[in-house]
């Protein structure tokens, strides 16, 4: 069986947008003049980087891929959809797994149209909802068990989105944090690197990092 990335709607939608991403690491979007992201509220950041991909690699994109086709779950979450890179490469697995979904999440309403948009050129986006507005509360709507999450959003929230998703993690559930190398993440890598709070953790090489953790229950209750 040949794998979904390599049909011709997702590989040509996936590389014209890694593309665009690669030019913008080159010349970043400018922000407003005095806009401070440690004063911002997440909503600020995410509508003054209205234009900017942020987005995984194709490596990274590969890696996610792979994860989700061997543990084929059922629920698949996202924190943080940008202009939907990993998600296609979500959805491509879901996909070929023959059943699952992803629920997508996206502050930015030009990001959630733009993340649909490019999930139809795709021809995935029967696999994916986006969920438009705070993860913190959109997700609460999702029913559990899920299966795979991956954290990519505002890196200092990501904690906070975990613990709200870890009462619906299934056993054995996935958890891939991207951007590890940053600083907003410290709190984040000593929580799921402690072995009392319920996870088997490990960094993967690849890009800026990515922390892959497997929820084996057990942590304190929240």
């Amino acid at each position: 069986m040949t794998s979904l990335l390599h049909a011709p709607a997702v590989h040509n939608t996936l590389q014209r947008l890694i593309a665009a991403a690669t030019l913008e690491e080159e010349a970043p979007p400018l922000l407003p003049p005095g806009f401070s992201f440690s004063a911002a509220s997440a909503q600020d950041r995410s509508d003054a980087m209205a234009g900017a991909y942020m987005a995984i690699s194709a490596r990274g994109g590969d890696l996610l891929y792979a994860l989700v086709r061997a543990s084929r779950p059922q629920t698949v979450i996202e924190f943080g959809t940008s202009f939907g890179i990993s998600t296609i490469y979500l959805a491509a697995a879901v996909a070929d797994n023959g059943s699952g979904h992803v629920f997508g999440t996206e502050l930015n309403s030009a990001k959630v149209d733009a993340a649909r948009n490019n999930l139809q050129h795709a021809g995935v986006a029967s696999q994916v909802t986006i969920l438009p507005g705070d993860a913190i509360e959109t997700l609460n709507t999702i029913r559990g068990p899920i299966g795979f999450a991956l954290l990519d959003g505002w890196k200092d929230l990501c904690l906070p989105v975990l613990h709200r998703l870890e009462p619906r993690l299934a056993p054995g559930a996935l958890v891939v944090a991207d951007d590890i190398d940053q600083r907003a993440m410290t709190d984040y890598l000593a929580y799921v690197r402690d072995p009392a709070n319920g996870y088997v953790s490990v960094a993967f090489p690849v890009d800026d990092g990515m922390e892959i953790s497997c929820w084996c229950g057990g942590g304190p209750a929240r």
